[in-house]
Parts: structure tokens; sequence; C-alpha cells
């Protein structure tokens, strides 16, 4: 395993993160349990988590799969072991009503409220992470190109949020910050309020970043190298796509879109040419397409780590295994070639 500092902090991470989401959904504890107890043997050292999931999210599993996480931890004994990181979810009153209504404000109140309960579903008293999931404010994230000018928002300020979160970095509670779905004013707000006011510096930011989605290269990964806040990319097989599962119209029976098709972002007929490109061309080379896709994003100079997510163990092996290959120029070049003609088809 190789590993890479989390920011100008100290914690050093693997570059190999394990993903979380689908645990007490499409997971069982069982699994998730084999899950950590094999990262964990393979030198990862960092879990992502947040209390949104499992996805996706209703009500009913709300906060589950930190529970499991927390479950695990205290049967084996490995807090000190791993870099546990969590989320605290935005607002959102027409899809997560059950989440402090939808209202959430990264405020002292909200931040203590969803902390605290966060720390007793994960049966640990601090968060080596905790990360903002997404903006309080209108922004283009989750998807979105354009920005669209707010009319009426209800926003939180930075400094506001910075102090708040300062407060639970002096309890304990939280030993470094991150932001997650961010644009580089977001990250450049957050930078400039902790230096000016002497608060928490961010670490991280947790952005979508694959083959099919290079849009973090646009403006975020200057930002992420200049101020050493490196991305945390989530997403980096676009659902699977990349694996190469999908092609020719096929839904392997308990993937993630064949049980829930309405998640297009990565099968629209641009995304689906591209993916064929770089499937052919990994098999070319007699690589596994999955981990030709992983290798490329581990190999960016503005990453910290790679967030993977696995619902069987097979593919969190292979998964896991992409931190051996390293991708040769002529591979390299190829991609590039592929993305200039199939240029960022699911942003």
């Amino acid at each position: 395993m190789q590993y890479r500092k989390l920011g100008k902090s100290d914690i050093e991470v693997s570059v190999i993160c394990l993903g979380t989401m689908t645990w007490g959904q499409q997971n069982t504890p069982e699994q998730a349990f084999e899950q950590m107890d094999y990262a964990l043997t393979q030198g990862v050292n960092f879990f992502d988590t947040a209390e949104l999931y499992a996805i996706p999210p209703k009500a009913e599993t709300y906060g589950r799969t930190e529970e499991i996480i927390g479950e695990w931890l205290q049967s084996r004994g490995t807090r000190d072991s791993i870099v546990l990181a969590s989320k605290i979810a935005g607002p959102g009153e027409d899809w997560i009503p059950h989440i402090r209504g939808g209202k959430t404000l990264f405020d002292k109140n909200d931040i203590p409220q969803a902390l605290d309960a966060s720390l007793k579903r994960l049966q640990t008293d601090y968060l080596d992470l905790y990360q903002l999931h997404w903006p309080q404010r209108e922004a283009n994230f989750f998807g979105k190109l354009g920005f669209e000018a707010p009319t009426d928002e209800q926003v939180t300020p930075v400094l506001e949020t910075l102090e708040a979160l300062a407060e639970q970095v002096k309890a304990g509670k939280i030993r470094q910050i991150g932001l997650s779905n961010e644009t580089p004013w977001g990250m450049m707000q957050f930078l400039h309020y902790a230096e000016q006011a002497g608060l928490p510096r961010i670490v991280s930011v947790q952005n979508p970043y694959s083959l099919l989605n290079r849009l973090y290269e646009v403006g975020m990964a200057e930002v992420s190298w200049r101020e050493n806040v490196g991305l945390l990319s989530y997403s980096p097989l676009g659902f699977g796509v990349l694996s190469g599962k999908y092609l020719a119209g096929t839904n392997p029976e308990g993937a993630r879109i064949t049980l829930w098709p309405d998640y297009t972002r990565y099968s629209n007929p641009a995304a689906v040419a591209a993916t064929q490109a770089y499937v052919s061309l990994a098999r070319e080379h007699d690589l596994d397409p999955a981990q030709m896709a992983l290798a490329y994003v581990n190999s960016r100079p503005f990453l910290t780590s790679t967030i993977i997510g696995a619902t069987t163990m097979e593919q969190l092996r292979s998964n896991i295994d992409s931190i051996k290959l390293t991708l040769s120029d002529e591979i390299l070049s190829s991609i590039e070639a592929i993305h200039n003609n199939h240029a960022n088809p699911s942003p």
C-alpha cells in the first residue's frame, strides 16, 4: 500500500480509501465486517462514511452504515488502527426530510448535534476527519454543470461554520476538517477565513473524479496542488460503469444501476461510448478495465486518496490491487486521446 499526508496534517492515509455507503442496504453487516477485516490486512487504514448512509438515502437506513462501523470497531478493537472520516449532511428538504427536516445549517447548533449523533453510532469519541457533505449554499454540485445565481438563500457564513467546527476540534471530537462536492470559490473561502481568523484549515475535498468526469482538473486541481488540500476522489469507477459490466445493455443481478436505474449520471449515450473506448484500451493491453481506471486516478498529483466501494469481496480485492498497477506512458497517452474525443460525459 502507498500512503500520503492528509493536507498539512501529520495524518498519513492509504491511497486506497474504503468507501462504505452500501453497508446496511446492498451489503449486510457480516459482509461489511469481512470487507473491513480484509482492507485492514491489505494496508488500507482510511475508512470514509457519512450520516446520510446507507445509499440510497431513506429514513429506515439513516445512520445504519455508521452503526455497522461502530459495531466492527468495538468487536475488533481497531479504532487506533484506522483514520476514520464521516460527513454532516447538507440541506435537502426535497429528498432528505428525515435528516433535521432537511434544513441543516452548518452552524453552532447543527454541527455539534450531527457530530455527536455520528460519534454515538460509530462508538468512538473522535473523528480523524469531519467533512461538510455538500455546500449549504446553491452551487453546481451533484452533476450540475452550470451555475445559476441564487434568488433566496439561507446560508451560514463560512466564518461562522469554521468557528463551529473549531469548537469541536478544541473539544477533541474532530482532528481535521474537510469539504465535499465543493467548488474553487468555496475552497478558497474556507482557506481565506481559516488564515485570517486563525481557525482550522481544511485538509481535503471529496469530489467526484474518474475517467468519465475529470472536471476537478478545471480550477479545483490547481487549488489542491498549490494549497496542499488534496482530492478524495469518489465514484472513481462511475458507479461501477468503468468496469465494463453494463456494456451491451447488460444489467448484472444486484448491481447498483440494476437496482436503481434512475442513477443515470454515468449511463448516458456519451458515457457509454467513452466507457467502451476505455474498456477496449484496457483489454488491448491485457489489463482489468476497473484497475486501469483506478490506477489512473491513483496517479494524479493532486490526489490524496481514492475512495473505492465494493459489494463483493472479488470486487474489493481487485480494487485494492489497483495500487500495484503503474500505467505506461503509452497507455496514459491513449487515455488522453480518448478523453479528447469523449471529454467529461458524466459531469
